[in-house]
């Protein structure tokens, strides 16, 4: 659906799960990105908020990244409403060794233009926890900038307590 010079997107499909299931099961990679998933509760989340989610809400969703040298799934990137939300968000799970290789920064970019270009979207945020200063470096190299802080009171947010909040608007980004 979407690719970079060194990465692709594509949907997730059932033959996905398993490699879907392990990033939510490793406490290094769920660390900032609200701990790790038991299999069943990734079961759930991969049905409903990937599979589901993209006949619901065309042009958005999460996907599966793809290293187009290698054919690896590195992780997801991801362009969809913040849970309980209408604001639409732009984000990364990377598995770890592809963690410092510029790829979260990388897809992050092509999925903002994707969603201000094509999508027409007037403005996309982005949510991360308040200690994961590096997901906050990606954002800002990708053009969102910082607007303090949020709470939200979706169940998948709520224990996290407050999040850096980051958002940029279509005009403004098209223009840097």
């Amino acid at each position: 659906m979407l690719e970079t010079e060194r990465l692709r997107l594509r949907r997730f499909t059932a033959d996905d799960f398993d490699f879907f299931a392990a990033l939510q099961a490793s406490p290094d990679v769920m660390r900032h990105v609200g701990g790790v998933k038991s299999r069943e509760e990734s079961r759930d989340l991969f049905r409903e908020r990937v599979l589901e989610y993209y006949d619901a809400n065309p042009g958005l969703g999460i996907w599966a990244t793809i290293e187009r040298g290698t054919g690896a799934l590195t992780g997801m990137h991801l362009l969809n409403h913040i849970r309980g939300e209408t604001i639409v968000q732009v984000g990364y799970i990377l598995d770890q060794p592809f963690w410092g290789k510029g790829y979260a920064t990388e897809m992050a970019i092509a999925l903002l233009r994707y969603g201000f270009t094509d999508l027409a979207l007037p403005h996309i945020a982005a949510i991360t926890n308040l200690d994961n200063v590096a997901s906050q470096h990606v954002l800002e190299k990708a053009g969102l900038r910082r607007h303090g802080e949020r709470a939200f009171p979706h169940p998948a947010y709520a224990s996290q307590g407050p999040l850096a909040w980051f958002e940029v608007e279509r005009t403004a980004w098209l223009r840097r």
